[in-house]
């Protein structure tokens, strides 16, 4: 009979096991899940549909915008907000010493992500079609799927990065000081070329325009600017703020 202490564990099993009751937690908690899953679906209703200044275009290009805010959400709250809180409680110092691979607690919050991310895009989507008359080929729906999950890495990097270097008792207000002003100056509560030429300049600093220009490409409804450059700086962003936040992870053990 094979000795269970030779057993080696299954790491796929730690990483779902990890994944599955983050997402449960993070289901059960009401302050979490109902502003994260309905605050981009009420903006969209009442600015996309409701209040549309261009019935024909407005539903379709605010539904992927405000599917970017969406999936934004998440990623920094999760990490950003998460982490922070769970440092203060001790929570992370003692997932720290378990036995459990650091790299399991970084896919159960990318999992969870993409999970808050994915239910975002499907209600947007509906809403959209049933409501906004947004009608897309399938091959569209499914690539701009595709790219809200995708492209919300980059901000889980950043959401890491805020999560280990932000207290617990300011994590929250300064999560959002970042959101909603970015999601803003990125153009993804109003067309981009609604805001001052100063503005749309800034917006080109930023991740989430990025993220709106690639998706927005898709329906030929973006400003033109190619691909490579929208991915590249997606990129930067998700290699810069992986450097921060490790750096930030080996400053604190050395403290």
């Amino acid at each position: 009979m094979k000795s269970l202490v030779n057993d080696k564990p299954n790491l796929f099993n730690i990483f779902y096991l990890e994944a599955k009751t983050e997402t449960l937690r993070l289901f059960r908690t009401p302050g979490f899940s109902i502003p994260t899953l309905l605050f981009p679906i009420m903006f969209y209703t009442f600015f996309g549909i409701v209040f549309s200044m261009n019935p024909a275009t407005m539903p379709t290009y605010l539904m992927i915008t405000y599917a970017v805010f969406g999936v934004i959400g998440p990623a920094l709250f999760s990490f950003g907000v998460g982490i922070a809180i769970e440092r203060g409680q001790g929570w992370f110092d003692l997932k720290e010493v378990s036995p459990m691979p650091a790299s399991a607690y970084i896919v159960s919050r990318v999992s969870l992500t993409f999970i808050f991310a994915s239910l975002i895009i499907l209600l947007l989507f509906a809403i959209g079609a049933m409501f906004g008359d947004v009608r897309l080929m399938r091959w569209q729906w499914i690539a701009l799927a595709l790219i809200f999950v995708l492209g919300s890495l980059p901000f889980c990097a950043i959401g890491m990065t805020l999560g280990l270097y932000l207290k617990s008792n300011s994590a929250p207000a300064t999560v959002n000081l970042i959101y909603l002003p970015m999601g803003f100056l990125s153009g993804l509560w109003l067309p981009i070329n609604f805001l001052p030429e100063i503005m749309q300049q800034f917006a080109n600093l930023l991740p989430p325009y990025h993220l709106a220009q690639l998706a927005l490409k898709i329906t030929d409804m973006d400003l033109g600017f190619p691909v490579a450059l929208h991915v590249s700086v997606l990129a930067a962003y998700t290699l810069l703020f992986m450097f921060l936040a490790t750096k930030a992870y080996h400053k604190k053990d050395k403290q």
